[in-house]
């Protein structure tokens, strides 16, 4: 069966090129007409960058951000680049450029722009990281690092940014191991990322070392050694493996090439990752400084099986709870038939995943007169006892709404002006006076009741990245119980 998603390495790097992100290609396009060795360009690069207010702005923010530039403020572009140098300043301008583009990806998910966020800020942070490797190597050397290490992976993170069914389906693979994961990529893709990260590098004229370090990761140099350590030490960062000895041999491979004591080493990282919190602020992207973790610690390695249903710590990050939901809700569609099984599981899923106090499933009747409860449970996932029915036929209340507009709703307040003629008095009674928020369920486009997430504390509101990964969880639902039906 032909694959209507398949393109060429090419054909996706001149998508994402030009397509997705032109402007990180004209930027790369204008760096590149000045030499890096060539002196006059300082003053030329200067004047390419002044009418560019945002980006003139961005390169004073960051050089006044870097330690050695805190005794006098520079005021100027000209002073900032006779300051930094060449070489740093066009890195400060791609970076710029970078985040800036892939923040501004429109058409995307939630959750799919949160993970690209998350690509995007891991990046940045392999590239300090590297940077932090090699302290005594040359100005231009370090610099040339930190642009290999931060776009070791652009292919990947770029990719997501083209939105569209093909992001939505890989996106619910993530379940998979990291080796099952890149092969159903290239199966969909037609391509694999590093063939991307690859094109881009050499389509935006990057510099040898990133296209070096993607064709021969083997490499004993050290310089690609640096970046391939960066970009490791991110994922363990991000997301610690099982065995916690892996941790500690990245972490020794570090020291060789740093000439220090694990203390040492540890020390440095915790400064660096202050300093790339810094940096992301001046680069005016403040929402991925959240993902600039520390480093992990004995509590955050577990050898919990992945199989093994919520058997959660309470360190365990809201992403890893969801993407655990997600995993058991894909793997059941191949192993049950039974609605029940995956709306409960949804419900114990959201209750533990979002906190929850309440989780409601509300089937819609045969004659489609009622929505009736017909599984509850509680903060702790533990299934209540709860009887109640509500009319939607000749009523026009939260939930007809919900039905008729097929959409997830969000209500803090029910007597806000949006909300208040929706209140009949039954749901009044539901809610409380906490929030809830509300999705349908259907199955091939055919609504078969809704789901209620509740919070019941007066004053306690559900916060819009809650509300989303309620929506999230739903939505997968639904696929996994269309895709039941059909078989």
């Amino acid at each position: 069966m032909p694959n209507r998603y398949q393109k060429t390495a090419e054909q996706w790097v001149e998508l994402i090129a030009n397509n997705e992100l032109p402007v990180i290609t004209s930027t790369a396009k204008m760096l590149d007409e000045f030499a890096n060795d060539d002196v006059s360009s300082l003053t030329k690069l200067s004047e390419a960058i002044l009418p560019d207010q945002a980006l003139s702005s961005c390169l004073l923010k960051v050089a006044n951000s870097i330690p050695h530039f805190g005794i006098a403020k520079v005021t100027t572009v000209s002073r900032a680049a006779v300051m930094l140098g060449i070489h740093t300043v066009k890195n400060i301008c791609l970076t710029s450029k970078l985040i800036d583009g892939l923040l501004k990806s429109k058409s995307l998910s939630p959750e799919i722009y949160r993970h690209l966020t998350r690509l995007m800020a891991n990046s940045f942070y392999a590239g300090v990281l590297a940077k932090m490797m090699v302290p005594h190597y040359s100005d231009d050397t370090q610099e040339e690092v930190y642009l290999a290490a931060m776009l070791y992976r652009i292919g990947e993170t770029a990719f997501w940014t083209t939105g569209g069914e093909l992001t939505n389906i890989l996106f619910t693979q993530q379940y998979r191991t990291a080796d099952e994961f890149y092969q159903r990529c290239h199966e969909l893709m037609g391509a694999e990322f590093f063939e991307l990260s690859k094109g881009l590098a050499q389509t935006w004229n990057l510099g040898d070392l990133l296209v070096k370090a993607l064709d021969e990761p083997e490499s004993r140099t050290v310089e690609i050694q640096t970046i391939f350590y960066a970009d490791q030490l991110t994922q363990v960062i991000q997301s610690p493996p099982r065995a916690i000895e892996d941790f500690y041999l990245l972490l020794e491979k570090i020291s060789v090439i740093m000439k220090i004591d694990d203390k040492q080493l540890r020390a440095k990282i915790e400064q660096f990752r202050q300093q790339a919190i810094n940096l992301l602020r001046s680069y005016g992207a403040p929402k991925l400084c959240k993902y600039i973790k520390p480093l992990p610690t004995e509590r955050d390695f577990s050898d919990q099986s992945e199989d093994e249903p919520f058997s959660l710590s309470e360190e365990m990050s809201r992403e890893k709870r969801q993407l655990m939901a997600i995993t058991q809700l894909t793997k059941l569609t191949k192993t049950s038939k039974d609605f029940n099984e995956f709306l409960q599981l949804t419900l114990q899923a959201i209750s533990k995943t979002i906190r929850f106090e309440r989780c409601t499933f509300l089937m819609l009747t045969s004659n489609k007169q009622q929505v009736k409860v017909r599984f509850s449970y509680n903060k702790m996932s533990e299934e209540e006892n709860l009887k109640r029915a509500f009319n939607i036929k000749n009523s026009s209340n939260l939930l007809s709404y919900v039905i008729k507009e097929n959409q997830a709703i969000l209500v803090n307040d029910h007597k806000s002006r949006q909300w208040r003629d929706y209140i009949t008095e039954d749901i009044a009674d539901f809610i409380e006076q906490g929030a809830v928020c509300l999705a349908p369920v259907n199955i091939n486009d055919n609504c078969i009741g809704i789901i209620s997430a509740q919070v019941f504390n007066r004053g306690n509101e559900i916060n819009n990245e809650d509300f989303e990964q309620f929506g999230f969880l739903v939505e997968h639902l639904t696929m996994c119980l269309s895709k039941i039906a059909r078989h």
